[in-house]
């Protein structure tokens, strides 16, 4: 039976999740996390998309993307299949290395476009990996914040987020309102409200 096509609308924001097959790290080292941001920066000058929000955790990465004019499984399509061809021929492994299709859902509301952005920067301290999720150097949280990537150097190939429309909800359109808005939802369990279907 073919698989359903997905549905998708330029102009639209789409949270979204792709797991490591059987739950498996699809980044083992500090170099994997490198090259899917390398891969994610070619794919906005190829395939024009704005990204507001993304977080790469060991075993699964969330995306905050809005599309333009290329649809949303050809720009996803092209950024996995690079990465996965990179993962199998260095680590020496075969077969698919994220578990089914990626999952999407489109973000309705702003009200929903805060809760996501703020989701996915909390990732890694809900997850356990850091106290203070804006330490953590694979998530789009210090562009928020103005500041300087923590792994700078050697230069990253670093995608463009956008953060204007997240911080446009914010009286004075900053950082520090955006970070007072994320920790204030740090003790909040929204896993099952932003669970992402297809």
């Amino acid at each position: 039976m073919p698989r359903k096509l997905r549905v998708w609308h330029p102009g639209e924001n789409y949270h979204i999740t792709a797991r490591g097959n059987h739950k498996e790290k699809i980044f083992l080292d500090t170099r994997d996390y490198r090259k899917y941001l390398s891969y994610l920066t070619d794919a906005q000058k190829n395939y024009p998309y704005r990204l507001h929000a993304y977080c790469l955790m060991p075993n699964h990465v969330h995306l905050l993307m809005e599309m333009s004019e290329v649809p949303l499984s050809q720009v996803i399509k092209n950024i996995h299949t690079r990465y996965a061809m990179y993962f199998n021929f260095k680590y020496d492994k075969v077969g698919h290395l994220f578990q089914d299709r990626f999952k999407s859902k489109i973000v309705h509301s702003s009200d929903y476009l805060l809760k996501v952005s703020g989701y996915i920067h909390l990732n890694p301290s809900k997850a356990g990996l850091l106290t203070k999720a804006e330490n953590y150097p694979w998530s789009s949280y210090y562009y928020y914040l103005n500041n300087p990537h923590p792994l700078s150097s050697p230069p990253l190939f670093l995608p463009d987020i956008l953060t204007q429309k997240v911080l446009s909800y914010f009286p004075d359109k900053n950082g520090l309102d955006y970070h007072g808005f994320v920790n204030s939802h740090l003790n909040e369990d929204n896993g099952e409200e932003l669970l992402i279907v297809e």
